[in-house]
């Protein structure tokens, strides 16, 4: 297979993964106060990327994907995550890039919904991790893109340079991950959770309801 053909065919692959979900969701009996809290915070990670354009690999929105899933569970950080980047790419710029960032995102969300959402106290320290290693995780199949796209011929040798060119790029992401998390990753966890709390419904119990 060509390298145009494996770019195409891997980006197609990407969107069909994209649709189904959201397919999937749609499908799914889903209130109005569920569906307008995930816009909102697929605007606010999204848009949390703008201000720190002018920093490469410095933003909050995979912190914020990644505690999105953790409160609301993995298809939301799904959604939080990949719409985020499609919003966000509105004001920095939309490309074939785009679906990329879109399903490595909601993979960050559905990560994060994976760990430890039973637990009361939100693991700082976990996630502070978490948050770093996925800074590398997001560059890597980011590069991944670019490497089938733009680069030739596709060996293990230019596969690895490329993944050494953006260290610089994924490190930031990292850190700014990292950072984050360590220092307002349970503040934001207590108010999404607070939120949630508000989108639950709790059925009346069966004698209260006969009287």
């Amino acid at each position: 297979m060509s390298a145009n053909n494996l770019s195409l065919t891997s980006l197609i692959l990407a969107v069909i993964v994209l649709v189904a979900i959201y397919y999937w969701y749609e499908k799914r009996r889903t209130s109005p106060a569920e569906i307008a809290i995930l816009a909102t915070l697929a605007a606010l990670a999204g848009l949390g990327r703008v201000p720190f354009a002018a920093i490469p690999g410095f933003q909050p929105t995979t912190f914020l994907v990644l505690i999105c899933g953790h409160v609301f569970g993995p298809l939301a950080g799904f959604l939080v995550g990949s719409t985020a980047a499609f919003t966000s790419n509105f004001f920095l710029g939309q490309g074939p890039w785009t679906p990329w960032q879109m399903l490595a995102w909601g993979l960050a969300g559905v990560c994060g919904g994976l760990l430890y959402r039973r637990k009361k106290a939100f693991p700082r320290y976990l996630f502070t991790g978490v948050g770093f290693i996925w800074g590398f995780v997001f560059g890597w199949m980011l590069n991944f893109w670019h490497w089938v796209s733009f680069v030739y011929p596709l060996t293990l040798q230019s596969f690895l340079a490329t993944i050494l060119a953006g260290v610089g790029f994924d490190f930031m992401h990292a850190f700014s991950n990292a950072l984050f998390m360590l220092f307002l990753g349970p503040e934001v966890s207590v108010i999404l959770k607070r939120f949630k709390r508000r989108l639950t419904f709790y059925p009346l119990p069966e004698n209260v309801v006969r009287k």
